[in-house]
């Protein structure tokens, strides 16, 4: 690895946290000695940016240090594309143009020693479309997700009963050839999946769920956390 490159990751691996982040850590990670880890923070904080720590500690990057938005390396360009691809089979139309657009945009803007990366990659997703057998707008439901609206749902159950709920939406899940939304039900009063291809008619409510913008989505999260702690996984 380079060491401009390898100057690069470093700032990533520290940006992804908060919390201090040993040289041994940064080393097994990137595949250098300690040593070489040390001389390489040393250079960075010589260069202007802003870590703070020691060895033994570990090294902290101040959280209002910011670099050019698409200074990208070879694997993230490729796990781009690759996810690019995987959406344009499996999203609908918006999603599928906003994949591919995306793609566009970072082509235009990237150094040209990295397009080969785009236009050729090493990495694929399996070809062919997949069309979700969906009666609902899934634009609708990301749009209740995002505005923390309620959402009324007409659903039949995977025995063909049919109910009406009041959910409040937190994350619209794609899968090989169905997706499904994780909610809060107010009949159920916990947290369920909706298969989008069971639903067969959705209503975005004026109504918020009345909650700080994240507060659902960690309530969540922490249910999510104790019901792998219960199961053992």
């Amino acid at each position: 690895m380079r060491k401009a490159d390898r100057l690069f990751q470093i700032i990533q691996i520290l940006r992804r946290t908060s919390r201090p982040v040993t040289a041994a850590a940064i080393a097994e990670e990137i595949e250098v000695s300690r040593r070489s880890v040390y001389r390489d923070i040393t250079d960075l904080i010589g260069q202007g940016v802003p870590i703070v720590g020691e060895a033994g500690f570990g090294y902290v990057l101040d959280p209002g240090y910011d670099m050019p938005p698409l200074m990208l390396t070879p694997d993230e360009i490729e796990a781009i594309v690759l996810g690019t691809q995987w959406v344009a089979t499996r999203g609908d139309k918006a999603l599928t143009a906003a994949a591919q657009d995306v793609l566009s945009k970072i082509a235009a803007v990237i150094p040209e020693r990295l397009r080969p990366y785009i236009a050729e990659p090493s990495v694929g997703a399996k070809p062919g479309r997949i069309v979700p057998t969906d009666m609902v707008d899934s634009n609708e439901l990301r749009r209740a997700i995002r505005e923390g609206r309620k959402l009324r749902l007409r659903y039949r159950s995977d025995t063909g009963e049919e109910t009406e709920r009041i959910v409040w939406p937190i994350i619209l899940g794609y899968g090989e050839a169905t997706r499904l939304i994780v909610a809060w039900c107010e009949l159920r009063q916990d947290f369920r999946h909706f298969r989008t291809d069971r639903m067969i008619e959705i209503e975005v409510l004026e109504a918020t769920n009345g909650l700080r913008k994240g507060d659902l989505r960690r309530r969540w999260e922490r249910w999510r956390e104790a019901q792998r702690s219960r199961s053992g996984h």
